[in-house]
């Protein structure tokens, strides 16, 4: 007998005992389905079987998982008629099972459609398949908010993954459209959601652009978007994003702080002037860009606009530390400003007077802010020694020395 005939034979003769293993066990499954009892078992079985890394071609077996769906979906109808009758049943397993079923039938589909030895594609299950499928979706989103409502942000994902992604399974052509559905936005939002909740930049980003389309939520989405481009170091699509919300949401907390102290530390406090105005359109009263207009104003020193801007924040709320500062940090660089002109005699009266002003906002600061001992000792200290106030100045000098 030749080589090759007796590799062969060497061959059937291992594969046989594999396939009347797998036949065995698909009959015992169909036999477990059939009687509508111990359905985990078929499905155990079969799982089994494409688990079998000694024969790899079970995973291209269609009857496999054609017997592995039919398992699952009886367990779903069991399921679903004890929710119907209003029994007890677990939730997160319903859930699971409607999954399982699309993650099943995508998987077979792939198999459905391959060419028999002519070439033709004929699959078999499809239609059907994609029929009843269709009316369970729903299932999947709400699948997903159960699990986000559970904190459960990677199995949630998974949900409005497989919900989203069905748009592009040929599974379910001319069934799915997405911008027909009204629920696509909102599985996108919150598949960014969980994306964020799980720092995972990807995730964030994969339906951001759906996500963007539920503008009830548009800007917590873009908030996601932009820690997305962080934790990717995209500076330029961060910036645009944080841009794009502020433009849309300028009273949101998120977009302006961030700009502003983006844009504060590249030294372009005119462009902090132009984003806090924008702002103020928007809200008049607000502390935070009234405080943002001020801060730029005295790094501009722009000192007497900062000076009134900065009382029209204590007029609004006299218990902020920070205009206090920057109101006596304005009449002291203006003081300075006067001594570095070398005239004591002639400026004396404005010297004092620019001091005496200073004074009583850096105390009010000092009381406010007791802890930050670095912004208001060195400053309280200049102010004592030029109003000769001996007392004060030495608690001062202490201090300052002692730190």
């Amino acid at each position: 007998m030749k080589k090759q005939q007796i590799v062969i034979l060497l061959l059937l003769t291992m594969i046989t005992p594999c396939l009347r293993a797998q036949k065995k066990e698909l009959s015992q499954a169909r036999s477990y389905i059939k009687s509508g009892k111990d359905l985990d078992k078929a499905e155990k079985l079969m799982v089994d079987l494409l688990a079998d890394s000694t024969n790899p071609a079970n995973r291209e077996n269609a009857k496999i998982y054609l017997t592995w769906l039919d398992a699952v979906r009886g367990q779903f109808n069991a399921a679903n008629e004890k929710l119907y009758l209003k029994q007890q049943y677990d939730t997160t397993a319903f859930f699971n099972l409607t999954l399982k079923m699309y993650n099943i039938a995508v998987a077979l589909d792939s198999l459905d459609v391959r060419p028999d030895s002519k070439g033709r594609v004929r699959p078999a299950y499809r239609e059907t398949h994609a029929s009843w499928l269709n009316q369970l979706r729903p299932n999947l989103y709400y699948g997903g908010t159960y699990q986000v409502r559970k904190n459960d942000y990677e199995k949630a994902f998974e949900y409005f993954d497989r919900y989203l992604n069905i748009n592009q399974q040929p599974l379910f052509t001319g069934y799915m459209n997405a911008d027909n559905d009204s629920l696509t936005p909102q599985a996108a939002y919150w598949a960014t959601l969980c994306g964020f909740k799980l720092h995972d930049a990807t995730r964030t980003l994969k339906y951001h652009e759906l996500a963007m389309l539920d503008k009830e939520k548009l800007k917590y989405t873009l908030q996601y978007i932009c820690e997305a481009y962080l934790l990717q170091n995209k500076e330029e699509n961060y910036l645009a994003t944080l841009n794009k919300g502020f433009e849309l949401y300028p009273d949101y907390p998120y977009f302006f702080p961030r700009l502003a102290d983006y844009y504060k530390a590249q030294g372009r406090n005119d462009v902090v002037l132009q984003l806090a105005d924008y702002g103020l359109k928007a809200k008049a009263d607000s502390t935070l860009f009234l405080l943002a207009k001020s801060i730029a104003l005295l790094n501009m020193s722009h000192y007497d606009d900062c000076i009134e801007i900065s009382k029209q924040l204590l007029a609004n709320n006299n218990q902020q530390p920070e205009p206090y500062y920057n109101i006596s940090t304005c009449y002291l660089n203006q003081a300075l400003a006067v001594e570095q002109q070398n005239e004591p005699r002639k400026n004396r009266l404005k010297l004092t007077k620019l001091y005496s002003e200073a004074c009583p906002y850096m105390e009010k600061y000092r009381e406010l802010a007791p802890a930050d001992s670095q912004r208001w000792g060195p400053a309280l200290y200049r102010i004592y020694l030029h109003l000769n106030k001996g007392k004060q100045f030495e608690e001062i000098d202490r201090l300052i020395r002692n730190h």
